[in-house]
C-alpha cells in the first residue's frame, strides 16, 4: 500500500477484526469466530476490500450482516460471484479471496470440519473447495438459527446464539464418539487415531476413506496444514517486526529446508514467505493472517 495511504487511513477509525475464541466446552467444535466490520471506518480503496485466506482444513459459516461479499473469481459474470447473505463453505486445498464492493459487517464460524459432520451428518470430502447457501446444506433448526444471527443487535449476541444452539447438540454428539478438545495439531493426530480405530475394517484404505469423509481432506494434507499454520503462529510476532530467519524458522518446523518451508507456505498461501510477512504487515487485505493466533 501506498504509504500515504497507510497514513491517512491510520488517522480514520480502523476496521473493527475481532478473533473470538469459543467456550471451553466447544473448543473441539468450533475452532474461532470471527468479526470483519469496515462499515464505520473510512472507505477502504478497492485493492483493501480484498479478503484473502489461507488453504484450511476447516470448514466455515459466514453471514454478511451489512454490506455485500462476492467471489473474487475472474470471468465470471456478477450473478455467479455475488453471496447470499449466509453462505457455508468447506474445506479450502487452495488460498481463496473474495471481495467486498462497498463497507461490510461480516460474521463468520470457523468449525472442525469432524465436528460439523458429526453434529450434522454433511459429508465434508464433497465439500471441498465448495461454498453452498446455507438453506443447501442445513436442515430447518440450523435455518431458524441462521435467521437469529441475521438479526441479532451485536457480534456478542450473535456469538451467545450459536455457542447456545450447539452446546446440547456437541454434547450429544460428544457422548456417541470421540471429540476430544484442543488445538488443530491434537485434532490432526487424534483425527487418525480415532479413524483407524473405528469399526471392524481398519486398513489403510478404510481408514482414509474416513478421514476424507470427516475432514474433506487425507491425512497427508491435513498434517501439511497443520505444520505450516503451527510454524506461521510461532514465527508470527518476528515476521511482524521483519526480523524473521527462514531458515531457522523451516528448522524449527520440522521442515527438510527453507527450499521447503517456502515451498508449502506458497502452497496454501500463495505467497513466499517473505512476501507474506510483509503483506500481513502491510497490507489490510491480510487481515486475517494478522489477528489468527
Amino acid at each position: 500500500m501506498n504509504p500515504a495511504t497507510m497514513a491517512d487511513m491510520s488517522t480514520a477509525t480502523a476496521p473493527v477484526t475481532r478473533l473470538i475464541a469459543p467456550r471451553a466446552a466447544l473448543a473441539s467444535c468450533v475452532r474461532a469466530f470471527l468479526v470483519r466490520d469496515t462499515t464505520r471506518c473510512a472507505p477502504l480503496p478497492p485493492a483493501q476490500r480484498l479478503n484473502r485466506f489461507p488453504a484450511t482444513p476447516m470448514c466455515s459459516i459466514s453471514w454478511t450482516i451489512a454490506g455485500e461479499l462476492e467471489a473474487a473469481a475472474p470471468g465470471l459474470s456478477l450473478a455467479d460471484v455475488r453471496m447470499p447473505p449466509a453462505l457455508f463453505g468447506g474445506p479450502l486445498s487452495t488460498p481463496l479471496v473474495s471481495y467486498n464492493p462497498g463497507p461490510v459487517h461480516a460474521f463468520m464460524v470457523m468449525f472442525y470440519p469432524a465436528a460439523l459432520h458429526a453434529l450434522t451428518g454433511v459429508a465434508m470430502a464433497p465439500m471441498l473447495d465448495q461454498f453452498r447457501p446455507f438453506d443447501e446444506v442445513f436442515d430447518t433448526d440450523w435455518q431458524a438459527l441462521s435467521r437469529a444471527v441475521l438479526a441479532a443487535s451485536d457480534d456478542d449476541a450473535r456469538v451467545a446464539l450459536v455457542e447456545a444452539f450447539l452446546a446440547p447438540r456437541w454434547q450429544t454428539a460428544r457422548k456417541s464418539g470421540d471429540h476430544p478438545a484442543g488445538a488443530i495439531a491434537d485434532w490432526v493426530r487424534r483425527l487418525g487415531v480415532q479413524a483407524a480405530s473405528s469399526g471392524l475394517a481398519s486398513g489403510a484404505r478404510n481408514v482414509e476413506r474416513r478421514i476424507k469423509a470427516w475432514a474433506g481432506q487425507p491425512m497427508r494434507t491435513l498434517r501439511r496444514m497443520r505444520r505450516a499454520e503451527q510454524s506461521f503462529l510461532d514465527a508470527r510476532e518476528v515476521m511482524l517486526q521483519g526480523k524473521a530467519s527462514w531458515s531457522d524458522i523451516a528448522a524449527q518446523g520440522g521442515y527438510a529446508d527453507q527450499a521447503h518451508l517456502c515451498r508449502e507456505v506458497r502452497e496454501i498461501t500463495g505467497l513466499t514467505p517473505t512476501e507474506l510477512a510483509r503483506a500481513s504487515r502491510d497490507d489490510e487485505s491480510y487481515w486475517v493472517y494478522r489477528i489468527w493466533s
